[in-house]
């Protein structure tokens, strides 16, 4: 397949743009009347009605008890992190198909990134590759697990849900389970996806969500944390609004927080966005519809969803047979006004991973280096 033709099709499932991009937010008139409004009643940082409502609008879309609404992704997932109990010098279970934003996260406890290999089918962590780690490596010491190998505590299991696909998050939580590792399931791209009839988000201890302005909706920058624990909820939020004790005026601390609230004006634009995402996935199906249709008969892989889930396709992807064939078409593309980008640089192969302990991750370096994620913008109505 030529790549002139790849690109003109790819800009017939779009408006017309000089530079056709990645993924772009669609902001209209509703969010415009919610955030005058918000401006309007002067409540525009982290108390205002409308962080709660956002919140309250999550919890129930996803199926779970609680959301805390954070600035951002990494924010959320940072918060996960520390209440779940990771500490310095642990290490926490992750893939190295990701973006950066998970191992920074970790890298903010002070804990360090153990990788194990992603999988074809949902692009992200293998449970059985899992499992094999830590047969092979997990010791009982006590009350915790430990990495033989590092003599490191091992503190949590993060699996991401790649470009909005499922992980089998049920044979991962029970791995994980059996070993008594905390499970928090990095959803930054995810939602509006489902493994079944289930919302992923809800199957670890809690879970972490980004509305960044490429996501499927944006609050500008946001985030949340997501559990279906009333305990863990209270600590979540106490944490983020600077670990503040309620008073009618003193202000006293008694720990450590995080300003790390969502803002008011940011929760605004949240819910109007939260009243178009059965639009939004609606409107995303059918574009990966397309990919799918056209990519049919050729030689380049398009990625679906993997079978029994519903994926939001937040971004689509397609795999090339070798990396000649990724990289020429990467150039080609993005000198003709269409906006491509390979999978992310793997998380081992950069310097601030380059010691972390590291599998065997052939799927993951095969995917990395055949993969291209192609414009996946909703269209403007």
């Amino acid at each position: 397949m030529r790549q002139k033709n790849i690109c003109e099709f790819v800009k017939t499932c779009f408006e017309t743009l000089d530079l056709l991009p990645l993924h772009r937010p669609i902001l209209g008139d509703l969010e415009k009347t919610y955030l005058a409004e918000c401006i309007n009643s002067n409540f525009v940082s982290s108390v205002g009605a409308r962080v709660s409502e956002f919140e309250e609008r999550l919890a129930a879309f996803i199926g779970v008890k609680r959301a805390v609404a954070t600035v951002n992704g990494t924010a959320a997932l940072h918060i996960a992190l520390l209440v779940a109990g990771v500490q310095r010098d642990t290490e926490v279970i992750t893939q190295p198909l990701t973006f950066a934003a998970t191992t920074n996260a970790i890298a903010y406890t002070g804990a360090v990134p153990a990788f194990v290999d992603v999988e074809r089918e949902t692009l992200g962590l293998n449970p059985d590759a899992l499992k094999a780690f830590l047969d092979a490596h997990g010791e009982r010491c006590g009350d915790y697990l430990v990495n033989r190998a590092t003599g490191r505590q091992i503190s949590a299991c993060v699996p991401v849900h790649i470009y909005g696909h499922p992980c089998r998050m049920d044979e991962i939580v029970g791995i994980c389970a059996d070993y008594k590792i905390p499970v928090i399931e990095d959803a930054a791209e995810a939602l509006g996806s489902y493994r079944g009839d289930r919302h992923v988000g809800g199957h670890g201890l809690m879970s972490t969500l980004s509305f960044n302005g490429n996501k499927i909706i944006t609050t500008g920058g946001g985030g949340a944390v997501l559990t279906n624990d009333d305990a863990l909820a209270d600590r979540l939020k106490h944490l983020t609004t600077t670990a503040k004790q309620p008073h009618p005026y003193e202000f006293y601390h008694q720990e450590v927080g995080y300003n790390y609230r969502l803002p008011n004006l940011n929760a605004a634009l949240g819910c109007a966005q939260m009243e178009q995402l059965p639009h939004f996935l609606e409107e995303k199906r059918k574009i990966a519809g397309a990919y799918r249709a056209f990519f049919a008969a050729s030689e380049i892989e398009f990625i679906d969803e993997p079978p029994r889930c519903r994926s939001n396709f937040w971004l689509n992807g397609i795999l090339f047979p070798d990396r000649a064939q990724r990289d020429s078409f990467l150039e080609y593309s993005n000198s003709n006004g269409v906006m491509t980008r390979p999978f992310w640089t793997l998380m081992p192969d950069l310097p601030a991973c380059a010691d972390s302990p590291c599998m065997d991750i052939p799927v993951a370096r095969d995917l990395y280096n055949r993969g291209v994620a192609l414009p996946s913008s909703v269209p403007n109505r």
